[in-house]
């Protein structure tokens, strides 16, 4: 596996600048960094020496002789001296998330927090305009049943929120401590968690566990990073010494409510955990994730009995590491919907035509969007023609969300516009599936008012409550949303035929769009020939009149210059 150091700069949907070479972590034994080179403990993951980061200042800049001492403009620069005090910007990153703002700015110019903002003590609650005050801002009366009655559970441990970025950087990592406090705050601010839903005590997952879905190498050498202060598996993905055991903790919550939900003990889930998992493949960490906990999850239902298992994605980025772990499986429908842009959004993989191998083809499904800003609408389209037919067609026992809010509005690597209002249609539709047993598992998601207002409207609905949507039930897509949703159909119609009905309407209703849209433009077309013809005539005709003008000015001043000549010839 390749090490990599992680810059501080985000391009694209992850962090991905690759750097050459370099050790990555430092030994939690001793007081003081070691200046002598520290190998790696296990296969990827490798040592690197504590170094303290300088940023220039103008002093550096200016300071420098070589640059002051010039020999042209000695005696104009005789009256200036460099400061002797290096001038500093205080910017400020925002909570919400976490783009660099300069000092003298209040709200964030990106999102609009305010920087004293209450956002990690009353989540989305807290107003994003004023600065926190420290008073409760919402009083808000709830009915349902207490969480000694709940049928929801929830799963959560503080311990989880060790795990973060040993090196304090200019821009923070994405994949912070701050996503589960804010989504917290939320819940206990609406009485929800605590309150409403049954909290699940947290166990830390075995080794035997993990194996189902991991091989030991990669489960040794997650474990092993509990050696060090801090390590990278790749550029992006981060750990320190308590990495292991928060993603330990957050695959055993997940395997814990899944038995609780399967075995009918609780009727639904929430796994409020981190690190993420989606990306985490078979034998390797990637993309901000560990261990893969909807796997984990998925497994463990099996175990306890469910025969078919459906795992619906629909954080931002394709969850390439599920797919290769059940790509192959007849017994686990995956369904992700991602940006995907032809492969050139993070990571690449979950094009339409990626349908599972080796006797699992069909049995992977994905929805690619081939640009950014898609919103409710076209996820909304792509559940009610592909999502929910072949879900119904496969029937499961039991079903997982992979729940990334990064395809949240606001949210600063989706780039999309899905609401919260959307969410908790999605987990609507999803609910009447097998009885409404749903194991909701939180994925990505940076924007903390994005994240905790998501998550919140979508735990509400597995409550049981009949919240108030405006969206409608036929919602009309994008046009990228709908190319995206009949490419899909057109392949998964091989392995499910009862979607080739669904896509030859869709198709005429396509085909009708384009001759209509043809049709209009043909119009506007002609419209604007006309137009421009009409522009033309004018402008000739007052060229014509303007010129017929200065003809005749023209001739008359001839006229009078010739008279003037004939008059001066006669008297000399």
């Amino acid at each position: 596996m390749v090490v990599e150091t992680l810059e501080s700069s985000c391009e694209g949907s992850k962090r991905r600048r690759h750097v050459n070479g370099g050790d990555v972590a430092v030994p939690c034994s001793g007081d003081e960094f070691s200046n002598g080179d520290i190998n790696a403990a296990a296969p990827g993951v490798s040592a690197k020496r504590a170094r303290v980061s300088r940023e220039m200042t103008f002093q550096d800049i200016y300071g420098a002789e070589t640059l002051l001492n010039g020999d042209d403009d000695e005696e104009d620069d005789s009256d200036w001296e460099p400061v002797q005090t290096p001038m500093e910007f205080i910017n400020w990153c925002c909570v919400n998330c976490t783009m660099s703002n300069p000092g003298d700015m209040v709200h964030c110019f990106i999102c609009g927090e305010h920087k004293e903002s209450g956002i990690l003590r009353l989540g989305s609650f807290a107003s994003p305009l004023v600065k926190d005050t420290g008073l409760i801002e919402v009083e808000e009366k709830y009915g349902g049943n207490s969480s000694e009655t709940s049928s929801t559970a929830v799963g959560f441990d503080e311990r989880m929120l060790l795990h973060s970025e040993f090196e304090v950087k200019a821009h923070p990592h994405p994949e912070r401590p701050d996503r589960l406090r804010a989504i917290a705050a939320s819940l206990a601010t609406a009485g929800v968690f605590p309150g409403r839903c049954l909290p699940i005590n947290a166990r830390e997952i075995t080794k035997q566990e993990l194996q189902m879905v991991h091989t030991s190498e990669h489960v040794d050498t997650v474990d092993t990073t509990s050696q060090f202060l801090y390590s990278y598996f790749t550029s992006d993905t981060y750990a320190n010494e308590y990495s292991a055991r928060a993603a330990r903790l957050a695959a055993g919550l997940c395997a814990d409510l899944a038995t609780e939900i399967f075995t009918g003990r609780v009727k639904n889930g929430f796994a409020l955990v981190r690190p993420p998992g989606h990306h985490a493949g078979i034998r390797h960490a990637m993309g901000f994730c560990l261990h893969n906990n909807a796997a984990v999850a998925a497994l463990v239902a099996q175990a306890a009995g469910a025969k078919k298992v459906l795992i619906v994605d629909w954080d931002v980025h394709h969850g390439n590491g599920t797919q290769e772990i059940f790509e192959q499986n007849k017994s686990v429908l995956y369904i992700s919907l991602h940006r995907h842009e032809g492969g050139n959004f993070y990571p690449g993989t979950g094009a339409a035509d990626e349908v599972g191998t080796n006797g699992g083809e069909g049995y992977c499904v994905n929805v690619p969007w081939s640009c950014g800003g898609v919103g409710d609408k076209d996820y909304i389209f792509a559940f009610q023609h592909v999502v929910l037919p072949i879900a119904s067609a496969f029937s499961p026992d039991f079903v997982i969300i992979s729940a990334g809010f990064d395809a949240a509005r606001g949210d600063p690597l989706g780039c999309c516009d899905v609401t919260p209002a959307g969410y908790s249609r999605m987990t609507q539709m999803l609910g009447d599936l097998c009885g409404g047993k749903m194991l909701v598992i939180l994925e990505g998601g940076y924007n903390l008012r994005s994240i905790s207002s998501s998550a919140t409207a979508v735990i509400k609905v597995l409550l049981g409550e009949n919240l108030e949507n405006d969206l409608p039930i036929a919602t009309i897509p994008s046009r990228a949303g709908l190319q995206a949703v009949l490419d899909v159909l057109n392949i998964q119609m091989k392995f499910w035929p009862s979607l080739a009905i669904s896509y030859s309407k869709l198709l005429s209703e396509w085909e009708a769009c384009l001759i209509e849209n043809n049709s209009e433009k043909s119009g506007e077309k002609e419209a604007r020939q006309d137009a421009y013809m009409v522009e033309i005539w004018t402008k000739e005709a007052f060229v014509q009149f303007s010129i017929s003008s200065y003809e005749f000015k023209i001739k008359k001043i001839l006229g009078s210059i010739f008279q003037c000549l004939v008059a001066t010839v006669f008297v000399t």
